[in-house]
């Protein structure tokens, strides 16, 4: 989901930038909502489960695309599936580009020894970088965030009506090495409840990460769970609406970043040097495990690959530097 989010900056600089030019999304139904808001933006589902899946099923979706009269193929994916739809429709004479994951970089970032540690090109840029070999370089800083979406009554209701400042939190993700320890997220979330000030949404999915979030909604007055309570597209209206996002180096801080919502990111054994930080969040809302006591950070780029000893290096980022700054990005918003 992150890496699809993280189209979104990138296509709404496109359609500002060309507003001639008609551009069509090939992907999961799932994320069509992503692209609602995004002007000359049109979405093909690619049912890759059904009727796409398969050799001879990406074959036929090629055949759907070319259909469009496509002038142009951006690949931003680069893995099998897309390689293939992307290879039949250079050979039926359409101009292609593919991104470059800068997978070289990306080695040299995470190995063990002799490791480059500096900061690498975001992964929003390498989505520019495609359009550009397609004849549309695009300026990302001219990006203007989605418009927040309608806050409607359900989503009022389950907020509540007292007029403060809607925080999400959305402490899971993908890993146990990317994933900020529940005990100093239960001291995190404690302290913002005892102000009384915030409304504090978790966010969340499956049963077991639903179970968990509902004790921490029981167990503090401020705190809602809003996992498997809403529609997708009712959840993105939600996250539009936050004034700040708390995630981890997961789809969340991604999603509330093309609003434009302040977000802070925790990383464990990944890195946003690695160029998948939140578009438009600056570094120091990026609070990283401490590098003098795991020195091999970062071990991976998808937090799939580490030394044992590292898994719990999430431990090493305080409770109270969060704590601080929430404070800090919350003052400066007022």
């Amino acid at each position: 989901m992150g890496d699809v989010a993280m189209i979104v900056p990138v296509l709404r600089v496109f359609s500002e930038t060309y507003p001639e030019v008609k551009l069509t999304v090939v992907s999961r139904a799932f994320f069509k909502p992503f692209f609602e808001d995004i002007k000359n933006v049109n979405f093909l589902e690619a049912e890759v489960d059904e009727k796409h899946k398969g050799f001879f099923g990406l074959l036929k979706l090629s055949k759907e695309t070319k259909s469009l009269e496509i002038d142009a193929v951006a690949d931003l994916h680069n893995v099998i599936r897309s390689k293939i739809v992307t290879k039949c429709l250079w050979f039926s004479g359409k101009k292609v580009a593919t991104v470059n994951k800068g997978r070289t970089d990306k080695k040299a970032l995470t190995r063990e020894t002799n490791k480059i540690f500096k900061q690498l090109k975001t992964t929003h840029q390498r989505y520019a970088d495609v359009f550009e070999k397609l004849g549309f370089p695009l300026d990302l800083s001219q990006f203007k965030p989605l418009p927040r979406k309608n806050f409607i009554q359900k989503l009022q209701d389950f907020v509540g009506a007292e007029p403060k400042k809607i925080i999400g939190i959305a402490p899971f993700a993908a890993y146990k090495s990317k994933m900020y320890p529940l005990d100093l997220m239960r001291e995190v979330i404690s302290t913002l409840d005892k102000t009384q000030q915030y409304h504090i949404v978790l966010f969340g999915g499956g049963k077991d990460e639903i179970e968990k979030l509902n004790i921490f909604e029981n167990d503090f007055s401020s705190v809602k769970n809003a996992a498997g309570k809403f529609t997708f597209k009712e959840e993105l209206a939600l996250i539009s609406n936050l004034d700040l996002m708390l995630s981890m180096d997961s789809g969340n801080g991604h999603l509330a970043a093309m609003f434009g919502v302040p977000v802070i990111t925790l990383w464990g054994v990944t890195h946003p040097f690695a160029g998948f930080a939140p578009f438009g969040q600056p570094l120091e809302n990026c609070l990283t495990a401490d590098r003098e006591k795991f020195p091999l950070l970062p071990t991976s780029i998808y937090g799939n690959k580490f030394p044992e000893e590292y898994e719990d290096c999430m431990k090493t980022i305080p409770p109270q530097s969060i704590i601080d700054k929430f404070v800090l990005l919350l003052d400066n918003k007022s």
